[in-house]
């Protein structure tokens, strides 16, 4: 019964840590204070230890010599490489996914878009993030090659370990996602070719990476996946 409760209050913490790290309230490089996490979610430190062991596991916290646990620095490198890469891999899967989407899928990828929108009028940049993965999600996922979406799948992953997802949000990039979502859903629903599709979506992912480096020059500058 004690270990059910410890089990709960652990993934409570995690969480809890989790979204904040994942929606940009802790910030790259952020000092983790298990003391102010104890009063925050009114536990003891034994499972948010706990939490912060699986966090690290997952590489988005890391232990500092002399400072205790924080917030993985971002690897900016790794990051546009990555994404780079994500973008061939997604345009051809959603090219080759075009044949077997349904109406009904074409129907749901506009509902979500629409959810974006409102999430981002709301600021509610967390939901805009979960939902742009939804997106995306089933624009390949009728691609009839498994191991390419598995490999999207990864990938994907591999980006929320870099840590770029929340604190890099950048309304202005998010709006012309938004956009070029529209044309991406008017593409998969029209007679197009399957290099336009491939092209489109490629060219998505690539105009986030040229929005870092651009944002990266100026001042405190950000982004957007």
């Amino acid at each position: 019964m004690n270990n059910t409760k410890r089990v709960s209050k652990k993934q409570k913490a995690y969480d809890y840590m989790k979204s904040r790290i994942m929606e940009g309230f802790y910030a790259p490089g952020q000092r983790i204070v298990i003391n102010q996490l104890v009063k925050e979610l009114a536990t003891s430190a034994i499972p948010i230890r706990e939490a912060v062991r699986s966090l690290e596991a997952e590489g988005l916290i890391e232990y500092q010599q002399n400072i205790g646990p924080v917030v993985t620095p971002i690897d900016e490198s790794k990051y546009t490489d990555t994404l780079s890469t994500l973008a061939v891999m997604e345009g051809y899967a959603t090219a080759l996914s075009k044949a077997s989407l349904t109406e009904e899928q074409i129907t749901f990828l506009k509902d979500l878009n629409q959810q974006m929108k409102e999430a981002l009028t709301e600021f509610e940049f967390g939901k805009f993030g979960d939902l742009n993965r939804k997106f995306h999600d089933l624009t390949y996922d009728s691609c009839p090659n498994q191991y390419l979406i598995e490999s999207i799948r990864k990938t994907w992953m591999q980006l929320d370990s870099i840590r770029l997802t929340g604190s890099t949000f950048n309304p202005k990039r998010a709006k012309e996602s938004i956009d070029e979502h529209e044309h991406i859903i008017q593409l998969l629903s029209e007679d197009a070719d399957f290099q336009v599709i491939e092209l489109a979506v490629r060219s998505h992912k690539l105009n986030t990476v040229q929005s870092f480096h651009e944002r990266k020059r100026q001042p405190n500058g950000t982004t957007f996946i």
